[in-house]
């Protein structure tokens, strides 16, 4: 047989190898160099928050699995490369003078090392960079903590299907990929060197290529036939869809009795298609190999597919609730059990519709509802903060402030809360340059909070909307010593704060006050005085100034990764932290609190659930949860960020939950334990709000206990749509927001006290009707407790559900009739939350209304009305006193808490981007001192905008001083008894009442 000589390509000369090298040095620097440096900033940045363990143990767990399947996939097939080229037939067969194989077979002969290692070093290093994403399974499962429960079908642990059996899962995936690579270019190599011929029946194989190919196969084979047995286990925690319509998880009757029985059998038959590939070997053809393969595809077709659909189709469909109860009663106890639902408090409710004022007074429960009614909307006010506390126009707040409850002069009660944060997309164009941007304007400034439950008096039907409707302030700031003390009010880390700052250094350059600068002193930051670390973070930030700013002295910081909830995240990757970090005062101190879940997907039987579809509501300023898919979540870890300093502490809240176990032997000392919570932190805990969502989703089908009756859906319940929102009250609208979950101070039946907690309506499945309220205390005393209040599902006494009491609110006559308000052509109507809550029997109703200037940027959201229901009562009035009056008549008002004032108060530290108050209109005329201390207010602004414009802080701070003593001297005026002027500068189409009062 004749052999065609080999054809070779041009050799290159010296100097386009070299020029070859360079381009692939100057590539792998590119590649490489970019993933150096990350690292290394990331290494500087897990020291900084005291971590660095994490990141140790991270980035050599991911070395490991990179090392480990890179050998395993680019060994394999350099091994299999090697035997098949060593193997290839002596003497090449060529199909003609023009053989399209013999350039290549040419090419391989003259590189043979380039390729045989050159090509499983790039699939190695391929395979390598997959796997070491996935070192989160492979900790687990060398840190593996048993759950003590079992599953109810193979008897064992939890632990194993949570940590082993992905484990498992995941290297049986890679050992196909390594034989299925291996397979073809054994396959590739073999073919090209002759070894296998297209030519002839069937083609021709030489005796190593079939040998080699054989093995290589029996050897998937084997791996396929042990994925068999492992599969048996994953029937446990499959999804069906055709199962009490919103889908199932479990082994359903059809997957124990066809599917399970037809796992095992093709074992055995894969067990003995590998002994065929095997024997097949060294047979002189594949026959048996052959038959053997088409007997595992036929049972596979037969066993696998066909015998389950018959037995679903002809036993189990029409008798379904029977078959699959048993299914259907592990679903039920597993979710319950995964998801923190086996304790759940159900009582039934009446949902009385009409209630006497003496059976009101009779239950001291009632006054303890009525008079923490939340008025104040923390997803709607954050622009009425930013206007009336932003102060300077680089200060912001977050677009959702929080809700938190402290004691202020012995009164515990709730508070809408906010820090001022620094916002650098704020500032102007002539201060938006990069020392300004990264080095001047660095940190917030204060604690800002509302009382929830008043604002200062709403305007009048008949005045304009200036005169009221905001919130009653405390601040507590550099300038302000407010009624919740904080000893450190300067904010480096926040929800705002995008941007890398530089802090520290030898000088105060910071901005801090309009008459001070600062230099920070704190433990945040890492060092960027070295000349090493200014080159690093001036590459990684692409910023030349970081290399040659003077503004960079000894001591020089530099903040990044500032934003809470990326911290936690960052530090404790095992964690999925909640959408919505809160903040809150500690000790003097302000802190940033996440709450951290610990999730799985895979707990048998547990019903999985689309993490970022169930926490998806109306509610905007929150961080989306990604779409994927858990069956157990816990809040076992709380986690505090310092605003000031940036400190990252986890806490235990849940020491029992297996999962934490787990990831505290892999990084151990990172959590503290449960019992070092201090208790002024732990007073400020708060059920998470993602959880919550998660749980009343499930709760809406799995309060059932029957099977059958879960089964038939009937008696499901469901998250109603947020009635406040576009298309909320449209019953035929099939793009409707769920209403989110408020926090609220209620008593609600069975508590002793007024309690803090997080609840929500549920409405009866496709109906409007209410179904139950669900609540779970954040008081520490019972917190995580869940309660739900089951009201009548049928006949007249159901109970009107949130989209029902919206429609009454709007169609009501008294309030159809405020043409002022509704009908006003320059303002926008904004409904606020709708809240549900127990009282009297039945079921109260409070949602307040804002209004806000259209076609004004500076426009914000004042309270204007509150409209309050109860049955078929609904009360409408710009007083909540009012309102309740109107529903329960004279008596039940005495209780609630009156809008504070009839015109907002003075500061003692104005903001300079306000102007003064403006006090009610009145009939008196006005006094000389009145109107002298007005002219002096309107100087003052005058002077105050004329330094703003400057840009000059020295006439800006002497301008504050002298609006200050303005301020003093016009209430010191109107305590006199003066008139009713206003200064002229004041504003004709917003509120702005004094910063900082109250």
């Amino acid at each position: 047989m004749a052999t065609r000589p080999p054809i070779g390509l041009p050799k290159l000369s010296r100097r386009s190898r070299i020029l070859l090298i360079i381009a692939a040095t100057v590539i792998l620097f590119l590649l490489v160099g970019a993933r150096l440096l990350d690292t290394y900033v990331d290494w500087l940045w897990f020291g900084e928050v005291g971590f660095r363990s994490v990141f140790n143990i991270q980035l050599f767990t991911e070395i490991g699995l990179f090392l480990g399947v890179g050998l395993l996939v680019g060994g394999t097939l350099a091994a299999s490369l090697i035997i098949a080229y060593r193997t290839r037939p002596v003497f090449v067969p060529v199909s003609g003078a023009d053989d399209p194989l013999a350039r290549y077979r040419s090419t391989i002969m003259q590189r043979v090392r380039l390729f045989g290692i050159g090509i499983p070093v790039v699939v190695g290093l391929i395979a390598g960079s997959t796997a070491q994403s996935d070192w989160q399974q492979f900790q687990l499962l060398i840190n593996a903590t048993p759950f003590g429960i079992v599953d109810p079908e193979f008897g064992k642990d939890i632990g194993f299907y949570a940590f082993t059996l992905p484990f498992i899962s995941w290297l049986i995936t890679w050992l196909f990929v390594t034989i299925a690579i291996a397979f073809f270019g054994a396959l590739i190599t073999h073919y090209l060197f002759g070894g296998v011929r297209l030519a002839g029946r069937g083609g021709q194989f030489s005796v190593p290529a079939r040998v080699q190919l054989s093995v290589t196969a029996g050897l998937f084979v084997v791996v396929y036939a042990i994925d068999y047995f492992f599969e048996r286990y994953e029937l446990l925690y499959s999804e069906h869809d055709n199962i009490a319509a919103t889908g199932f998880t479990g082994a359903t009757y059809t997957d124990l009795n066809a599917v399970l029985p037809a796992k095992l059998i093709l074992m055995f038959i894969a067990g003995f298609c590998a002994v065929a590939f095997f024997v097949g070997a060294f047979m002189r053809n594949l026959q048996l190999p052959a038959i053997a393969t088409a007997l595992l595809i036929l049972t596979s077709i037969l066993i696998g597919a066909a015998w389950p659909a018959v037995l679903h189709q002809f036993v189990v469909r029409p008798n379904e609730n029977e078959k699959e109860a048993k299914s259907i009663s592990r679903n039920i106890e597993a979710t319950r059990d995964a998801f923190g639902l086996k304790n759940v408090e159900y009582e039934n409710y009446d949902g009385t519709k009409n209630v006497s004022l003496e059976e009101i007074n009779k239950d001291p429960r009632n006054a303890n509802t009525i008079s923490n009614l939340r008025l104040l909307d923390p997803s709607i006010l954050s622009p009425t903060f930013t206007q009336l506390e932003g102060r300077e126009n680089f200060y912001g707040f977050p677009d959702k402030l929080d809700v938190d409850r402290y004691t202020v002069n012995g009164k515990t009660q709730d508070y809408i809360v906010t820090a001022r944060e620094i916002k650098t997309s704020g500032l102007s164009e002539q201060q938006s340059n990069w020392i300004n941007r990264h080095t001047i304007y660095t940190h917030g400034n204060g604690f800002v909070a509302a009382p929830a439950n008043t604002f200062r008096r709403a305007p009048d039907a008949q005045a304009s909307a200036d005169q009221g409707g905001y919130p009653v302030f405390m601040v507590s700031d550099l300038a302000t010593d407010g009624p919740i003390k904080v000893t450190q009010p300067r904010i480096y880390y926040g929800e705002l704060t995008r941007d890398y700052a530089i802090v520290g250094g030898q000088s105060a350059r910071e901005y801090d006050t309009p008459t001070a600068k600062f230099r920070y002193d704190g433990q945040g930051g890492v060092p960027v005085d070295g000349w090493f670390n200014r080159l690093v973070f001036a590459a990684h930030f692409a910023e030349r100034n970081i290399l040659f700013s003077n503004n960079i002295e000894d001591g020089s910081k530099i903040m990044y990764n500032r934003d809470p909830r990326s911290r936690v995240i960052k530090a404790a990757p095992w964690l999925t932290a909640d959408g919505d970090p809160y903040v809150a005062v500690v000790d003097g101190r302000v802190k940033w609190i996440v709450d951290g879940y610990t999730t799985l997907e895979n707990y048998p039987y547990s019903q999985r659930t689309p993490l970022g579809q169930v926490t998806s509501d109306s509610l905007n300023g929150v961080a989306p949860q990604a779409d994927r898919s858990v069956s157990y979540i816990r809040n076992s870890v709380k986690a505090t960020v310092d605003a000031y300093d940036g400190t990252v502490t986890l806490y235990a809240i849940d020491e029992q939950d297996p999962v934490l176990k787990a990831w505290s032997k892999v990084f151990p000392g990172t959590v503290k334990p449960k019992s070092e919570i201090s208790d002024s932190l732990k007073a400020h805990f708060r059920y998470p709000e993602d959880l919550f969502k998660v749980q009343r989703d499930l709760l809406s089908r799995y309060h059932v206990s029957d099977p059958k009756e879960f089964f038939s859906t009937q008696t499901f319940w469901n998250v109603p749509a947020d009635p406040t929102k576009e298309g909320g009250t449209d019953v035929n609208s099939t793009v409707t927001e769920k209403q989110p979950p408020y926090y609220v101070t209620a008593q609600a039946p069975g508590q002793d006290k007024a309690t803090f907690q997080i609840t929500s309506a549920l409405t009866l499945l496709n109906r409007e009707f209410m179904a139950s309220w669900v609540s779970v205390s954040s008081d520490p005393q019972d917190y995580g407790k869940i309660k739900v209040l089951k009201l009548p599902t049928t006949g007249s006494s159901q109970v009107e559900g949130p989209g029902q009491v919206q429609r009454r609110f709007q169609t009501t006559p008294k309030v159809t009739e405020n043409r002022t308000l509704f009908q006003n052509q320059s303002v926008t109507v904004l409904f606020g939350n709708l809240l549900t809550l127990p009282y009297a029997g039945g079921l109260l109703y409070v949602e307040p209304i804002y209004i806000q200037t259209k076609n004004d940027e500076n426009a914000f959201p004042q309270m204007a009305r509150v409209l309050v229901s109860f049955g078929d009562r609904v009360g409408f009035n710009a007083d909540i006193r009012e309102a309740l009056k109107e529903v329960f008549g004279p008596g039940v008002e005495t209780a609630a808490t009156a809008p504070e004032g009839q015109a907002p108060t003075t500061s003692s530290t104005p903001s300079p981007s306000t102007s003064a108050p403006q006090p009610p209109p009145s009939g008196t005329a006005n006094s000389p001192e009145l109107d002298q201390a007005v002219k002096a207010i309107d100087a003052a602004l005058a002077k105050l905008r004329g330094a703003q414009q400057s840009g000059n802080f020295a006439d800006q701070g002497q301008a504050l001083q002298d609006l200050d003593a303005a301020l003093k001297q016009y209430e010191a005026a109107k305590a006199a008894g003066g008139g009713s002027s206003a200064p002229s500068s004041s504003p004709s189409t917003t509120p702005v009442p004094t910063p900082g009062g109250g």
